[in-house]
């Protein structure tokens, strides 16, 4: 999802589309402005979204707030700074971008994820992580022969994590190559066709060849999944899949529109 302005920015904008939009008492009048009571409101949905509770410090924070905003926005109003182009072109955007957020509000709340979807997906990355785990070292070089030697310096009693300072992995090779517990769909197909046959404490023989050069792979240890629960993980698919089902839609449109 596309980065939004900042609260200011969508604050400063909404403040201008208020006015007029509400025949309402007015919540405030600094210089014989009034500040409509539906800016206020619009400021403290903002706070309740990020957490904040109902309050009258809440309240005379976002009354000191909004009267600040207005005696600058004057200040600028004299200034004639509104009529600037680059200004505008700015107000612009940010009107743009609240009514491009309230859309996908909008469209997030009418095409929610499905209980059935989110459960799909789980079983999906579930069958993909297997049921055991793996903690396995490699080496990367760039030609099969360099791999050749260093298996052979591996037989003839050298230490991994030494040889391990030639890898052209740059996250792996002061560590001795080493790669963290991870599950085989983490890596490359070779990679983990070769980790997966490995015994334990035991290295590949021939170089495994990836897109990324040679490898050779050292297995230290290997031990059963637990994968989290799908309550535990529920939340997190569900955003990453209400994401997808919005990115999925705006390229839809895009596709569909007529752009000369």
């Amino acid at each position: 999802m596309k980065r939004f302005p900042s609260r200011l920015a969508i604050g400063l904008i909404a403040a201008f589309l208020a006015q007029g939009a509400m025949a309402a008492a007015p919540y405030a009048t600094v210089n014989g402005t009034a500040i409509p009571a539906s800016r206020a409101e619009a400021m403290l949905n903002e706070q309740r979204a990020q957490g904040a509770q109902d309050s009258p410090q809440l309240n005379d924070a976002v009354r000191e707030e909004l009267v600040r905003r207005e005696v600058l926005s004057q200040e600028a109003t004299k200034k004639g700074l509104e009529k600037k182009s680059d200004v505008q072109a700015q107000m612009d955007l940010a009107k743009q971008a609240i009514l491009i957020r309230a859309y996908l509000q909008d469209y997030v709340k009418t095409h929610p994820v499905t209980d059935a979807e989110i459960r799909k997906e789980y079983d999906t990355i579930k069958s993909r992580m297997g049921e055991k785990e793996y903690k396995p070292r490699h080496i990367l070089v760039e030609t099969e022969d360099q791999a050749k030697a260093i298996i052979a310096k591996l037989q003839s009693g050298s230490k991994f994590e030494d040889l391990a300072k030639e890898s052209r992995d740059p996250g792996s090779k002061d560590k001795g190559g080493e790669l963290g517990w991870s599950n085989p769909g983490m890596f490359v197909q070779p990679f983990s066709d070769a980790m997966v046959k490995l015994e334990k404490g035991k290295f590949t023989t021939t170089p495994v060849k990836s897109d990324f050069g040679y490898h050779v792979i050292l297995l230290e240890d290997v031990r059963d999944l637990k994968a989290p629960s799908f309550d535990e993980v529920k939340p997190q698919l569900q955003q990453r899949l209400q994401q997808q089902k919005v990115e999925a839609h705006i390229l839809e449109l895009r596709e569909k529109a007529k752009v000369q």
